[in-house]
């Protein structure tokens, strides 16, 4: 590779992760303004429990998916889970776990770190009797690590965009999607810069994230300040 391809990639790069930096200052901005005008719930938007309102608590960086982005990724999936199995590491109001599961899922792992949060979760589960989905009250990344490896057909991954925690969370959930599965990636920066980055110079580029080789997105949509995507393995497998 040439000295100026080089010095392109690692610009390429240099201008998203600086375009994600000030994306987490603005949402730190706009979290403040947003717990005056957060949702005071949302709703599921398809399956056996469609309409079943979803309470959001007013929790720090607890930002649920928008019922249009749901709808979204759910045409990007298929309208219909049934017998996949499913991991929502960041499961926060639940939104993306009980959509899965409404829609036929086999298994929900849901996990979330928050006690009150947490709780809410068993109780929207024993309310709608919801047999296939699991809560988990833990630190998401430390539970990850100890999952066994391709467990999992989709897994959600919608971290706190402040906390630096995307790229810890892509390295331990690659191992975990079985051949033929997917991962669901929201952030506040597209990832095609990292792949990108990581194609022209290699992993070196993109320093706290994982290597993607193999990976694509196959989907990619914006929806305000929030990116969201669909990655599989290039090979299909």
């Amino acid at each position: 590779m040439s000295h100026s391809s080089r010095t392109r990639a690692r610009t390429s790069f240099a201008a998203s992760a600086g375009a994600q930096t000030r994306a987490t200052g603005a949402a730190a901005s706009r979290r403040v303004a947003a717990t005056r005008h957060a949702p005071h719930q949302v709703r599921l938007i398809g399956g056996i429990w469609k309409r079943t309102p979803l309470p959001v608590l007013d929790l720090a960086g607890l930002r649920p998916t928008p019922d249009r982005v749901r709808e979204t990724l759910f045409n990007w999936l298929g309208q219909q889970l049934d017998g996949l199995v499913c991991l929502d590491l960041f499961a926060g109001t639940g939104a993306l776990g009980f959509e899965a599961a409404s829609r036929g899922a086999q298994r929900v792992v849901m996990v979330e770190r928050d006690a009150r949060a947490a709780a809410q979760l068993g109780a929207i589960r024993q309310k709608l009797d919801a047999q296939a989905i699991d809560i988990v009250q833990a630190d998401a990344l430390r539970l990850a690590a100890g999952l066994a490896p391709a467990g999992f057909d989709i897994v959600f991954l919608d971290p706190p965009f402040d906390a630096d925690l995307l790229g810890r969370a892509l390295t331990l959930v690659l191992p975990l999607v079985a051949p033929g599965g997917a991962i669901y990636v929201e952030s506040g920066a597209p990832l095609a810069a990292v792949l990108d980055a990581q194609a022209q110079q290699g992993v070196a580029a993109t320093p706290g994230w994982p290597s993607l080789q193999g990976w694509r997105i196959v989907r990619h949509a914006r929806a305000g300040a929030v990116h969201y995507h669909l990655l599989r393995r290039e090979n299909g497998e």
